[in-house]
This record gives C-alpha cells, structure tokens and sequence, in this order.
C-alpha cells in the first residue's frame, strides 16, 4: 500500500507542476500533506515535517547566504571578466552561446557545489540569451546536465557517500570511471551542439553590429542595462525573450546587474574579492568548516569589505532578498515532501519493492541493474536515502552473484545528470529560479536528454570494463 501510495505521490505532484495546476511550493506541501492523511498517519504530520525541515535546515542555510555572498560578487564585477570571454566565443551565435554554457557550467562544477554553479552560469549567461531571444530552458537544461556529470567528482557527494555505503574508497570509484563521465560531458557538449544549431534556425542569422565594443565596452550588457534601444545587435531586433518560460517584467532588473558601469563595482578590490572566492571554494573542497558557515563567514566579509557604509549592505541584501526568499522558500517546502516520503516509509518500500522485481536471472548483471535503476531512484529519492538505503541492499544482491562493490558503487553513480533536475534537489531552485524559468517547463526539456545522458555513461562504462 505504501509503494503504490508513495509511487501515486510523486507521479501526482510532476503531473500538478508540469501541468502548471499547482506552483512547485503549493504542490511540494500540499501534496504530501494529502497522501500522509490517506496513508493513515496524518497525527504523525507535524512530525514528519518537523524532521525534514531538520534534515535540510543547514542546505536553506548554506542556499541563502550562498546567494547574498555570489549576489555580491556579481555586483562587484567579479564575474564580468568571465562574461567578456564568453562574449568574445559567443559572438552572438546562439550554438556557441549554447556549448559555452555547457563548457562554463562544467567548469564551474569542479568545485563540487551545485548552487555555486548554477548561481555563476547563469548570472554569466542570462543577459546573453535574453538579448538574443533564446529559450531559457535550454540554459537551465544544459547547465544542470552538465552538472550532473560533473557531480560525480569525489568532494561533490555521490561517489564519498557511495565509498562510505560500501566501505570503499573513493578514488577507487571514481578514477576508473573518468573515461564513461569524459563520454558523458561529450555527449552534453554535443547535445548543447546540437540544442544551439536548433536555436540559431529558430532565431535566424544574428551578429554584433560592433564586434569591436566587445572588446572594449561590452555593447550586448550596455544594451541590457540600458532599456530598449541600448545595445546594437544586427539582422533583427532581440531580447524580446521565446515565448517560452520567459523572464517577465523585472529582467530589466538583473539585466542591469552585469551593466559594466553600474555603481555597485569595486574594481579596486577585484583581487581581494577573486582571493576570497578562491579560498573559499577551496574550503569548501577541504571540507575546513561547515559549507553553511564557511558561506556565512564569507558573505559577512564580502559585504563588510566591499560595502563598509550600512545603507549599501543594506541596499546589497534587499536587492538579492527575493532570490533568497523564493530559493529557501523551496528548500523548506521541499522538506514537507522529503519529510513524509521518510517517515511514513514510503522510499523505504518504493525502494524495496523495485529491488524484488529483479529477475533472479539478471543476478549476474547486477551492476547493469543498478546503473538502469539509478535513474528513477535518484530522481524521486535524495542522495542519502538511495545510496545508503538502497545501494546496500543492491550489492548484497549482486555480491551474491559475483559483482564486486566497486562495479556496483561505479554502477550507482550513472543516474546523476538526471538526479540534478530532481525536484528534491535544492540546487535546481537556484537555477530555475534565477533563470526565471518554470520548473515544470524545465523537467518537461530536461528529463529525456538527462536519461539519455545516463545511459551514454552506462554504456560507455560497460564498454570500457568499469561497470
């Protein structure tokens, strides 16, 4: 009763929000509440609640002042050297526009934190392709493919809970599968390849009418900070958005923030800020502190340094209040739908029933069952909850079969491109939610090109004996 109750659960709540029936906060909150009642434990509600709010208290900790100290450095020009250089490849192609998003989140990823990610690709890219008219969901969708894949590196928390759930070490794990995960980020260049081929057919025939000025004065973010009219695109008039999930009345608003003359740069403190940055990413690798205080900390400096007057720390908090109230208001609605999957038992049995479905004949392929179960198992369970509820149970099955832990730990990790646009995953807020995006016409793009993605990496992984 639990399995089909928890299965009805989430397949209720994609529907609601890919529907656009419900908002994602209403339906992560509602929904459960709904299904804890008819599963007969609705007295144990605010308990449930109370343990997932618990659970993912330090993530909405970690999120917001993630937000404020990035919201900083944006607003202090950090970023706007990153910008120029994807400007000069770009050259407002919108294929290249679509491969150095890729290119730029999968780099940004190595640090091992979504959000980080997210928050510096899409403060980069966002004036680009609302200058240019383009989907928006492609952004959203390629950056959190090429996440995914890059999730996958030791410090970024799949493989460490993976080696800790199998007792085996980490490196072990991930270094004979870097040749799958260098296949897999191929294929999300190619897909973005692709992706930016069909987004320059759409758009038609698009250049900067002053290639010089992006050298030197950055026409295209001019042009997005100064209203219609600023910027000098040539072939057709841009920025009008796609139709589709598009930024609404108030993208003015972050188009100016990467306006090369906005008041709010501190170029004198350029290194300063690049320095913090730095050591605080490498702090985060280190794992020196906590990444909610180690954000804390550095959001506090940020500030007092950059803004040493308490009327612009004040201005600097409320102009990224409303990314930190939607970001953390969904983090702590998405605790209610966590919450009650957890305590009502409902991944407990969902995991366990689709482990019983396994044909006794498919023992031997234990590891090849694992990377295909990967997919939906990361997609409607946390990281935790699969790799130390699930992954255990599963290389028992195959131990007795044969399969060493390492294939199945390596096995296990394949489901991550998809995993990055769970709706239990905090990090996907941040980006749709900077984006402007909707998250069901995120999933809507998103999930076929993800699973695509995991099965090039399992595939590759069989065919280079590592899984």
């Amino acid at each position: 009763m639990l399995t089909i109750l928890g299965f009805a659960m989430i397949a209720t709540f994609l529907v609601l929000i890919m529907t656009k029936k419900m908002s994602p906060i209403a339906a992560l909150v509602l929904i459960p509440a709904l299904f804890c009642v008819a599963a007969g434990k609705g007295a144990h509600l605010g308990d449930y609640v109370i343990d997932g709010v618990t659970g993912l208290a330090p993530t909405a900790a970690m999120l917001m002042f993630a937000i404020v100290y990035f919201g900083v450095m944006i607003d202090v020009g950090l970023f706007d050297p990153v910008v120029r250089g994807i400007l000069r490849f770009c050259k407002a192609d919108p294929m290249r526009v679509v491969v150095g998003t890729a290119a730029l989140a999968a780099i940004v990823s190595l640090d091992g934190d979504g959000s980080t990610t997210f928050m510096i690709t899409v403060s980069a890219m966002y004036p680009l392709y609302k200058r240019l008219g383009m989907s928006l969901v492609v952004m959203t969708g390629v950056a959190a493919m090429a996440n995914g894949v890059m999730n996958t590196v030791p410090w970024g928390g799949p493989t460490a809970r993976a080696a800790t759930a199998l007792k085996l070490d980490a490196a072990d794990i991930f270094v004979p599968m870097i040749p799958a995960l260098l296949v897999g980020l191929l294929g999300v260049l190619g897909l973005a390849y692709v992706l930016g081929l069909r987004e320059r057919r759409r758009l038609g025939a698009l250049r900067i009418a002053d290639e010089e000025s992006v050298e030197t004065k950055e026409t295209v973010l001019v042009g997005a900070g100064a209203g219609a009219g600023g910027g000098r695109l040539g072939k057709r008039p841009v920025g009008g958005g796609t139709g589709e999930a598009d930024g609404g009345d108030d993208d003015g608003d972050l188009l100016k923030g990467l306006d090369p003359d906005r008041p709010t740069l501190r170029p004198r403190l350029y290194w300063f800020n690049a320095l913090l940055t730095g050591t605080l990413i490498t702090a985060m690798i280190l794992e020196l502190l906590p990444i909610p205080v180690l954000f804390l900390l550095g959001a506090a400096l940020a500030l007092s340094v950059n803004y040493p007057r308490l009327p612009d720390q004040k201005a600097r908090i409320a102009a990224h209040a409303d990314n930190v109230l939607n970001v953390s208001g969904m983090v702590f609605a998405a605790a209610v739908f966590t919450g009650v999957l957890q305590g009502t038992g409902m991944v407990d049995s969902m995991a366990g029933r689709l482990v019983d479905t396994v044909p006794e004949g498919l023992g031997p392929h234990m590891a090849l069952v694992t990377g295909v179960l990967s997919l939906p198992l990361t997609y409607f369970m946390s990281n935790d909850g699969f790799y130390f509820g699930v992954l255990p149970v599963l290389a028992e099955a195959g131990a007795a079969h044969g399969v060493t832990p390492l294939e199945m730990a390596r096995a296990s990790l394949v489901g991550q491109p998809l995993h990055m646009s769970s709706p239990l995953v905090p990090a996907v807020y941040v980006l749709v939610g900077m984006a402007r995006v909707e998250f069901g016409d995120h999933t809507r793009f998103v999930v076929k090109w993800a699973a695509l993605t995991c099965l090039l990496i399992l595939a590759a992984g069989i065919l280079f004996g590592t899984i």
